[in-house]
């Protein structure tokens, strides 16, 4: 496969690692689009988001604080706060005293956000087994693996210094 020269700024060729940088982010960039599309399809029935789903799926084994679930998702803590207080208004979730923090509280899904989360399973498990058909198991799981050492890599680096 021959890599494609990008260019960075007029008339400047990209390096073969910055067009491999390239293509990756696009390539994230429309699998999220994707999965948040197929996300939102799953969770409507269930009367959720995909942003509900992806908070109250945070919490469902552990209750989580806020800052916890957003360092978890990638994600600003202001977000899943918005999230969380919806959540909370509408019965999904609520909130528990911190132990380990006093004004931190405990995110935790009610009886009724766990019966929201689970009419989406079925949708989900179809999925899951659709994808590693269309993978196979093998490359499927190594799809996730990729990902996940992508994330760690991406999280380990110093942020890059510039100078104007």
């Amino acid at each position: 496969m021959s890599v494609v020269n990008v260019t960075v700024g007029e008339g400047v060729a990209a390096r073969p690692e910055q067009d491999l940088l390239t293509r990756t982010a696009l390539g994230v960039f429309r699998l999220n689009g994707q999965f948040v599309t197929v996300s939102e399809e799953m969770a409507r029935p269930a009367g959720l988001t995909a942003a509900w789903w992806q908070v109250l799926g945070a919490v469902l084994r552990d209750p989580q604080p806020v800052a916890g679930i957003a360092r978890a998702m990638g994600i600003t803590r202001q977000s899943v706060q918005r999230v969380a207080d919806l959540l909370v208004r509408r019965g999904l979730a609520e909130y528990a005293p911190n132990p380990a923090h006093r004004r931190a509280k405990l995110l935790r899904p009610t009886d009724e956000g766990r019966a929201a989360v689970q009419r989406i399973q079925p949708a989900h498990a179809d999925l899951a087994t659709r994808l590693k058909e269309a993978l196979g198991e093998e490359q499927f799981a190594q799809t996730a693996q990729v990902l996940e050492r992508l994330s760690e890599a991406l999280a380990g680096l110093e942020p890059a210094v510039t100078e104007p």
